[in-house]
């Protein structure tokens, strides 16, 4: 019986250690099998890192009873990451993962993504291979890497915030023209006594008065345009309008001289033009009426252009006639007087006095035109403020209130004052200017909600959609946003784009010598290009502007290939 008992284990023994020694021979030649990664330098895109992995298992190597369960796993400083595990079988496996055939091997694809964190910059990508009948027999296998990791260039986006100023309507020097008609009796071209003291002739003169007391009132010309009725011969018409316009200019002259008017003594103060024949007020008082057959009217005014011919055609229509000449032709013999004035506001100077001593009296074009006289963002911030508290119904005070507070990096704040405008009114400044808001506080998904609800989008605009679109991985995208107007987020939406020689010609095109982030990007630029004279020239400019650089370039795979290069770890030292 002991004898038995002794058999009994032996061969229980030789079967486990024949087991695990199957599995354990899979483990030694585990090398034989191949593997491919694309990428072989990993890269971040929208946020995730994703992988395809392809691999073969050569012939005789797989176990007819064992599963092999492969997972990819990005090791990094501090943690690591799993990818989904993948398991294959033997022909004698049931069970409902890919079969590897013992005898002619067999191939397998695989890819997964996982979120992007920073520490992932430089990893290594390795396969964790466990080999297994069940799960008293299990074999691990040495960790395989297969890539490197992480490129996340698109991570150097600048979320930088172009809001929008709603404009104030303020105009120092506004025109203004007051206009009086005096009117003449058929062939005739004398002003009459009536016509001198006619509510428009007395209106007139009244502001001519006025203008001459003001103090931020001043004349700058006046004209006269005198016309005919487009009745009887065209020389009569002609010599009549002429007369009508020396009377008019005559008796205008008489009265700027009695209102003491300065200006009036210039020769060219008084500007005088005439029409023969007015078919054009003609037409339009026809347009207006309600006189019989004015539709044949006005269709023999658009069929002939000569006046001879249409003066004839008219008079033909002669139920119409008479009634044109008692209620239309009456109105065209006269002589229309433009005084022409500027009214002048308040200077820059007087505006900044008064914002801080009188800003009461100041209107709300005054008021949010001052804020635009000053550098000092807080007393912008306080003009704003004041123009919101007296005029609580003001949208451009709200919106420049936040735009304010953006540039000063006072994000909450400036959401705020944006919705309170976006309350107020719906416009799409405000609708912009929420998108950065939304954006530069990570809100992705408000920003694109707010800038593609924009009807007609600017720059700004686009340029917002352009860095979601970086920040999502559309890098075509990107690059149908920001267009061809050089920028830094341009450039690398060309870089992320495979464009590297037209990021090259963008970046060269901008000239800011100051900016770190630009020399860097054309450091990224000359290692794409294998111009690495042009490269290490901006790694060192950018370290020279910003030490700081260092440490992104201490883990920037971009660079990966230099990272055992003497002068790259001299740079980062």
């Amino acid at each position: 019986m002991k004898n038995f008992r002794l058999f009994t284990f032996v061969i229980i023994a030789a079967i486990v250690f024949s087991s695990c020694n199957s599995l354990e021979k899979m483990k030694k030649n585990h090398p034989d099998v191949t593997y491919k990664v694309v990428p072989e330098v990993l890269k971040e895109q929208g946020g995730e890192v994703e992988i395809a992995v392809t691999g073969t298992f050569p012939e005789k190597y797989f176990n007819k009873k064992a599963n092999v369960e492969i997972t990819p796993v990005l090791v990094y400083q501090g943690g690591e990451t799993a990818f989904k595990p993948v398991t294959f079988q033997g022909e004698k496996v049931m069970g409902n993962n890919k079969v590897i055939s013992t005898t002619d091997g067999g191939g397998f694809s695989y890819s997964d993504k996982v979120p992007f964190e920073d520490a992932m910059r430089k990893s290594d990508l390795v396969l964790r291979v466990k080999a297994f009948k069940d799960e008293k027999k299990e074999v691990y296998f040495d960790d395989m890497k297969i890539a490197d990791g992480v490129i996340a260039t698109s991570t150097y986006v600048m979320k930088k915030a172009e809001p929008v100023i709603m404009p104030d309507k303020y105009q120092r020097i506004v025109a203004e023209t007051k206009t009086a008609d005096l009117m003449f009796q058929i062939n005739r071209a004398n002003i009459r006594s009536s016509q001198m003291k006619s509510d428009e002739i007395k209106k007139l003169k009244e502001f001519v008065k006025l203008v001459e007391a003001s103090q931020n009132l001043e004349f700058t010309g006046t004209d006269i345009s005198a016309y005919a009725s487009p009745d009887g011969p065209l020389d009569l018409n002609t010599k009549l309008s002429e007369k009508r316009a020396v009377n008019s200019k005559k008796y205008l002259e008489r009265e700027l001289k009695r209102a003491k008017i300065e200006e009036a003594k210039s020769d060219d103060f008084i500007d005088t033009r005439t029409t023969a024949e007015d078919w054009d007020g003609f037409q339009k008082l026809m347009a207006e009426s309600n006189i019989q057959d004015k539709e044949l009217i006005l269709r023999v005014l658009s069929m002939y252009s000569d006046p001879a011919v249409r003066e004839k055609e008219i008079k033909n229509i002669s139920a119409a006639y008479k009634e044109i000449a008692k209620e239309i032709l009456p109105k065209l013999r006269r002589s229309k007087i433009n005084v022409n004035i500027n009214k002048i506001g308040l200077s820059d100077e007087e505006i900044m006095k008064y914002i801080k001593t009188k800003a009461d009296t100041l209107g709300i074009e005054e008021i949010l035109y001052a804020a635009t006289l000053t550098d000092d963002n807080a007393a912008k911030a306080k003009i704003y403020s004041y123009a919101l508290d007296k005029h609580p119904n003001c949208v451009r005070a709200a919106n420049n209130l936040g735009v304010v507070q953006m540039n000063e990096k006072q994000y909450e704040e400036a959401k705020a004052s944006f919705e309170k405008a976006q309350s107020m009114y719906d416009n799409d400044a405000v609708k912009n200017n929420l998108g950065y808001a939304n954006l530069v506080l990570g809100d992705n998904a408000k920003a694109k909600e707010y800038f593609t609800s924009v009807g007609n989008p600017g720059k700004e605009t686009n340029d917002g959609l352009g860095i979601l679109a970086i920040i999502e991985g559309n890098y075509q995208d990107a690059v149908n946003y920001f267009g061809s107007t050089p920028s830094y987020n341009a450039a690398l939406a060309k870089i992320l784009n495979g464009d590297d020689q037209g990021a090259k010609s963008m970046l060269d095109g901008i000239n800011n010598d100051k900016c770190y982030h630009l020399a860097y990007l054309k450091a990224i630029v000359g290692a794409h290009l294998g111009d690495e004279t042009y490269m290490w020239d901006n790694l060192q400019k950018a370290i020279d502007l910003n030490a700081d650089m260092k440490k992104v370039l201490a883990t920037d795979m971009e660079f990966g290939k230099y990272f055992a290069d003497d002068r790259y770890t001299a740079l980062i030292k």
